[in-house]
């Protein structure tokens, strides 16, 4: 949502970061790109300004932000934190024309004992589950929640997808039909070897 051109104008970057951004400032052609993959929180953060419909301001929020050590790397700067918003993620897969996604920080979700997701907006005179062409609507947008059911176990040790537990796994299940892109890693904590992997991302 920080792309200058399919971002939340003017709450964007001063270049492109879709894909094709990716294309012209490496100079690539496109038909040279077999695999795009896209990069998710299994809950939402922005920084700075702009619209946020699935945004909290309520314990919720401020557990996701200390469980998830959301902070700026260099200011410490408190990140705004939300539920999960398909609706983003599935703008993102068409714009970037996804293949796969990896989902990450899945284990900061333990303990909750149902998971709301962003499915849909509510623009007062009707509900979309698509963003809204109009920038105005998708700024006033309410979200629309399907909750999903939790799970307590610690899962930073999972290696294997069948390692976690039912509810986490119909909860990756779920983010990957309402995202049409497959979910192929999943991250279950800070190190580089908390990685669930479910499909090949190099061939």
């Amino acid at each position: 949502m920080l792309d200058v051109d399919h971002g939340t104008y003017p709450f964007v970057t001063s270049s492109s970061a879709t894909a094709g951004g990716a294309c012209t400032g490496a100079g690539l052609g496109p038909t040279r790109i077999d695999r795009v993959v896209g990069v998710v929180k299994a809950f939402t953060t922005r920084v700075g300004e702009g619209p946020f419909p699935t945004e909290l301001f309520d314990e919720d929020g401020d557990r996701l932000r200390e469980v998830g050590g959301e902070f700026g790397t260099t200011t410490g700067r408190p990140r705004r934190c939300g539920w999960y918003d398909a609706v983003i993620t599935s703008y993102a897969a068409q714009i970037n024309g996804l293949t796969d996604l990896v989902l990450t920080k899945l284990d900061v979700l333990s303990g909750w004992e149902r998971i709301p997701v962003c499915t849909g907006y509510d623009l007062g005179d009707r509900v979309v589950t698509e963003m809204p062409v109009n920038q105005s609507d998708f700024h006033h947008a309410t979200p629309v929640y399907t909750e999903l059911e939790g799970w307590s176990e610690d899962i930073s040790g999972a290696r294997e997808f069948s390692d976690l537990p039912p509810a986490a796994q119909r909860y990756v299940l779920a983010l990957e039909e309402m995202a049409g892109t497959r979910i192929s890693a999943i991250g279950v904590g800070p190190d580089r070897t908390q990685t669930i992997q479910r499909h090949d991302l190099l061939s």
